[in-house]
């Protein structure tokens, strides 16, 4: 934050503003667009799409700007770009293709289009910045093969709990400690929420019942620590996690079994303590002298310590990361080598052959984090690509379903994507 904020002062009165992007006018889509515009100096939002253009608009109403342009082709938004006007569309890959965009922000929380989006995004040599942790968790790794390519940054947000995460981890790895978990907090966790028993929750806040169904029944965090799993190679302590229920993140330094996380480190959660909606690391130092003075600034005895950060501050930080990937080519978050961790897709209720999932926060799944050698050696289904898929064969409630138990959509992106990502980084036969 203190290199980027000098930073954008200089492209702004240079007048050579970092210009951005955004593909997705929901909540998130429009906070963001609010932020870039009523307080980023030095960058500028030259385009919102949305597949109903009238969202697109009042994003960019909702930011105090009235006169926008409806574009339909490259040339349209070219020519707005060059003009200084705002342009909306409901045609997401023009903000990919045209020239005189530095960086596009992807917030449609699909998988499929999103994947779309982000070959067509690298293709075209603009730097991504995810708001999708689902699109992350179940094809990231691939998608950082593509733009390592083309050389442009792809990263996960600055603000979302797995870029706090990632920000703390640094910090510490910094100070010299080293991480041996990189947690998160959430407030509630049930695995059979659905959408009917989210919906009033969902209107009070202005959200979608099936987003809310995500954060609800474990999707959502498990997507959020397959994507710090992936940034950081720390793995699941077990299937699912092990997600214990604590009345502060102080109380986290004995809930988890210390030989797994000094020996390689660990993603995991706690629920219900304080402070909420936060994240926390905990950090390693046996150093005698450094563990005195860790005493006197009040971090306890060590050698164990938590760090913390008390709140997650999601679109406000986003023009960070922008900044971060356009100017200093750094990535918030990104998977280091192939997947280490997955999501994988488990039946909330009792299944029938014939049944078509719903997927995430839908009503008939869930997803659970599993290393990622586990669910390739038992051909587990991801939960990012369940939605669509014909079950073959009757599935209790609680099972994980496999790629035998069902019967894909036929010709999706999102499918060769993964099939591209499993031989990509599958064992050599020297690792078997």
């Amino acid at each position: 934050m203190i290199i980027v904020d000098n930073a954008l002062k200089e492209r702004h009165r240079e007048g050579n503003p970092i210009r951005v992007g955004i593909i997705g006018a929901g909540y998130m889509g429009r906070g963001i667009a609010l932020q870039i515009i009523t307080a980023t100096p030095g960058m500028e939002l030259v385009a919102i799409s949305n597949r109903t253009p009238s969202e697109a608009d009042r994003a960019y109403r909702q930011a105090g700007v009235d006169a926008v342009k409806p574009v339909e082709t490259v040339g349209q938004l070219e020519a707005a770009i060059a003009q200084g006007q705002p342009a909306i569309t409901d045609d997401g890959l023009l903000l990919c293709q045209a020239e005189g965009i530095d960086a596009v922000i992807e917030v449609t929380g699909t998988i499929e289009f999103g994947a779309h989006v982000l070959l067509e995004a690298i293709e075209n040599h603009k730097h991504v910045i995810l708001m999708n942790a689902e699109l992350d968790a179940t094809l990231g790794p691939i998608l950082k093969v593509h733009a390592d390519r083309a050389g442009i940054v792809i990263t996960n947000s600055d603000g979302d709990q797995p870029g706090v995460i990632m920000n703390l981890y640094r910090f510490v790895k910094g100070i010299g400690c080293h991480p041996v978990l990189a947690g998160n907090i959430k407030g509630l966790h049930d695995p059979y929420r659905t959408p009917e028993t989210q919906r009033a929750y969902a209107a009070k806040y202005h959200q979608k019942p099936r987003m809310v169904t995500s954060f609800a029944d474990g999707t959502k965090i498990s997507m959020e620590m397959a994507v710090v799993a992936n940034g950081t190679g720390f793995k699941a302590g077990r299937r699912g996690m092990y997600g214990p229920h604590c009345e502060d993140v102080s109380d986290a330094l004995t809930l988890f079994p210390l030989d797994q996380m000094l020996g390689g480190g660990l993603v995991d959660y706690v629920v219900g303590a304080r402070p909420a909606p936060g994240v926390f690391i905990l950090g390693y130092n046996d150093h005698p002298i450094q563990q005195r003075y860790m005493k006197y600034y009040k971090m306890g005895d060590g050698p164990l310590y938590v760090f913390y950060t008390p709140y997650h501050l999601c679109h406000f930080e986003v023009p960070l990361t922008v900044a971060r990937a356009v100017l200093f080519q750094d990535a918030a978050l990104a998977p280091i080598d192939g997947p280490v961790c997955d999501v994988i897709a488990a039946a909330k209720c009792d299944l029938e052959a014939g049944q078509v999932l719903d997927g995430i926060g839908g009503f008939t799944c869930y997803g659970l984090l599993e290393n990622s050698s586990i669910c390739q050696a038992e051909d587990l289904l991801p939960m990012g690509l369940s939605e669509g898929c014909c079950l073959k064969r009757n599935i209790p409630k609680d099972q994980v379903i496999t790629y035998a138990d069902v019967e894909l959509p036929k010709d999706r992106l999102c499918d060769r994507l993964r099939a591209e990502q499993n031989a990509c980084f599958a064992p050599s036969e020297s690792m078997r």
